[in-house]
């Protein structure tokens, strides 16, 4: 499975000298569209719509969730990054901590399965499924990740978008009762 996953790793790096356009556009893909995130749930929260309120706390704590549990995977297995072993070529700066699994897209994909399974936030949560794609592609083309480290993070996600969404949603709707009591416009 190492082979394989070095050996697809290979196939979608990129060369030492990219085209510079294809490099500014797996930047920004890698980078910066995690920025549309906090933006996306803000608005959620803020809007005065019940619905998009509930949408955007149940994706947050879906994302926390998410994110809490990779923590434990990298402690668990620490695999290291591409670049800490030498393969490839890295083309961003980022920390010699664990690759499995890719927290961006975790966190990415997290949001977006919650907002998914919210039938108001439906076709906002599968665009973020979507864009999701070319972020992994982004994040292995630049050299940071593995594919299965995408992979990893597609599980995660899933799992903590439905335990958030479905199997825990009495629980969540208590805890989202006593959090919608704060004020909600700025």
């Amino acid at each position: 499975m190492l082979q394989l996953n070095q050996h697809l790793f290979l196939i979608l790096n990129a060369p030492a000298s990219p085209a510079l356009p294809l490099l500014v556009l797996a930047i920004c893909l890698a980078e910066y569209l995690i920025w549309s995130l906090p933006l996306l749930l803000l608005y959620g929260w803020f809007s005065g719509r019940p619905v998009l309120r509930r949408a955007a706390f149940d994706a947050g704590l879906a994302a926390l969730c998410a994110l809490t549990v990779n923590q434990f995977i990298g402690l668990a297995w620490p695999n290291p990054r591409p670049f800490v072993i030498g393969l490839g070529h890295t083309l961003i700066a980022h920390a010699a901590d664990p690759s499995f699994p890719s927290d961006h897209l975790t966190l990415f994909w997290s949001v977006g399965i919650a907002l998914w399974l919210t039938p108001a936030t439906r076709r906002v949560g599968g665009g973020l499924l979507l864009l999701g794609l070319p972020m992994a592609w982004a994040r292995i083309y630049l050299g940071v990740h593995y594919p299965l480290d995408m992979l990893g993070a597609a599980v995660v996600a899933g799992a903590m978008g439905v335990l958030v969404c479905r199997t825990a949603r009495p629980v969540v709707g208590r805890v989202f009762d006593r959090c919608a009591a704060l004020p909600g416009r700025l």
